[in-house]
């Protein structure tokens, strides 16, 4: 029987978090190993454990995978969360890479020098309202169902999902105009998923 997949990161959301809540829709326990020191990075270095130098890395099915995406779609695909063909694999690539591009856009303001900040921050807000929320409430609302690819869960509703959870912890009142993007944290399947998360992740709320 295979061990639970391990990763390898800090003890913060960053790059590891759209891959935690993956694991966690797809009912999947795992364990952390969480990078406290410059000198733990280095031994996973030094090791041969990274194959570019960086993390997050995930060992799982005998794997040391690096590179977000590409661990991803691993988990996805293993998962059955990855769509039925290659045009819905399609929808969800070109979907998933417009939320993780506003979830980065948000993300990196914790790290913003402070001078430009503000600026910043007001471009984020108008690309959530502007650009990417409007995008994906037209989605669900040309086809009238639940999820945004194939009507049924894959990859892109929880990466929607972490989205939707982050622009609520930034600035709430941008949901306000998108009424099918407000309810998405609130339909069963994504509280078990909200559920799964709180119960089995244990790193901190920080960014990085």
């Amino acid at each position: 029987m295979a061990g639970k997949p391990v990763l390898h990161y800090f003890n913060a959301r960053g790059r590891m978090e759209c891959i935690r809540w993956l694991l966690a829709a797809a009912g999947v326990e795992f364990e952390e190993k969480f990078i406290q020191s410059p000198e733990d990075l280095e031994k996973l270095k030094k090791d041969g454990n990274l194959m570019f130098d960086q993390v997050p890395m995930v060992e799982i099915d005998g794997m040391k995978l690096a590179q977000t995406r590409a661990i991803l779609n691993y988990i996805a695909t293993k998962y059955d969360l990855y769509g039925k063909d290659m045009k819905e694999r399609a929808l969800i690539d070109m979907y998933s890479e417009g939320i993780l591009d506003l979830t980065e856009m948000i993300g990196q303001l914790v790290l913003c020098p402070p001078d430009q900040r503000e600026a910043k921050t007001a471009l984020a807000k108008d690309r959530t309202k502007t650009r990417y929320l409007p995008a994906f409430e037209k989605v669900l609302k040309s086809h009238g169902q639940d999820y945004l690819v194939g009507n049924r869960l894959t990859r892109v509703d929880v990466h929607l999902l972490e989205l939707l959870l982050y622009v609520e912890e930034f600035d709430a009142s941008l949901l306000t105009p998108f009424p099918l993007l407000k309810t998405v944290p609130q339909r069963q399947i994504y509280r078990a998923c909200l559920e799964e998360m709180v119960t089995g992740c244990q790193r901190s709320s920080e960014d990085i």
